[in-house]
């Protein structure tokens, strides 16, 4: 498969396992955020640590942990996307899923931004212009908000500056990623531990439905994103940054279609700028594949 359709294709997948999440994460409502949180880094982990052998990553797994510098990479990858799920799990179990939308709709501007100023990469006409719709929609959302969205601000910063730091990081994503599990395991242990033996915490003393709703945390946290670290690994940031409007989009639907959260007129127009927006970079997207495509095309066998 050519290398920039897989990127597409595991960046295409994450998100919109992420984009369907809010459905998984409101069944374990009654459960606190941080402890879910928690019970995804012992789960992930546990997910992970099979597939090191089988994919034959074993020995770079342990290389990583010999090198003082890459664990300290890791270990702020780390603390971005914990708080990262800390905060989303947060605000979709206090019905402020429309607050994430927001968010996951900041966060692919922030990530071209970051990937014009620290990566140097180029933006043609048709991309700024995309970016500029982009832009105007979530201004005009903002400020119709009426107040400072700290929530939507966080998680954009949080996630666009973990996909910069993954993406440079001299590690394969199956490696980095459970590394990062790894960094995170030993506090999570210890306080789920603590909480199981306080008689408060929900594993094992809330049904077997909710155990098992904790445990498939793995899948719904390993996998998208050992899905986006290969895809952001190979395709341009200001390509992720843009799929990554698919997740916001779902939030959107679910918050006003599902869990029924009010929708004012500005959201709607910010809605259809975003994605005029992300209209206008996919065309130009494969307006330029197709460019590319065509000389391949005419050669003769």
């Amino acid at each position: 498969m050519n290398s920039s359709l897989k990127g597409f294709l595991c960046a295409l997948s994450a998100f919109l396992i992420w984009g369907l999440s809010p459905v998984y994460w409101k069944t374990l409502t009654g459960v606190p955020a941080f402890e879910i949180v928690l019970h995804r880094v012992v789960w992930s982990f546990l997910f992970l640590l099979p597939l090191l052998p089988i994919q034959k990553r074993t020995g770079e797994f342990l290389s990583v942990m010999k090198h003082p510098r890459t664990l300290a990479t890791l270990l702020a990858t780390t603390l971005l996307v914990a708080v990262n799920w800390l905060l989303f799990i947060w605000s979709v179990n206090n019905g402020l899923v429309l607050q994430a939308s927001l968010g996951y709709y900041i966060n692919p501007l922030f990530s071209v931004l970051l990937g014009v100023v620290i990566l140097g990469e180029r933006l043609r006409r048709a991309q700024v212009i995309a970016v500029l719709l982009a832009a105007a929609g979530v201004l005009h959302l903002t400020i119709g908000l009426g107040r400072f969205p700290w929530i939507a601000l966080s998680l954009a910063f949080t996630f666009g500056l973990y996909g910069l730091v993954r993406k440079i990081a001299p590690v394969s994503a199956l490696v980095g990623l459970a590394v990062e599990t790894l960094l995170m395991l030993p506090p999570s242990l210890g306080y789920l531990t603590y909480l199981y033996l306080d008689g408060r915490g929900a594993f094992l003393h809330s049904g077997t439905s909710i155990d098992l709703l904790l445990m498939a945390s793995a899948l719904a946290t390993a996998l998208p994103l050992l899905l986006f670290n290969l895809g952001t690994r190979i395709l341009h940031l200001s390509t992720i940054g843009f799929m990554q409007y698919i997740v916001p989009s779902c939030f959107f639907l679910f918050a006003v279609f599902v869990f029924g959260e009010s929708i004012s007129s500005v959201q709607l127009w910010t809605f259809a700028l975003i994605w005029a927006a992300l209209a206008l970079y996919t065309a130009d997207s494969m307006l330029l594949h197709g460019k590319t495509l065509a000389p391949l095309a005419s050669k003769p066998e």
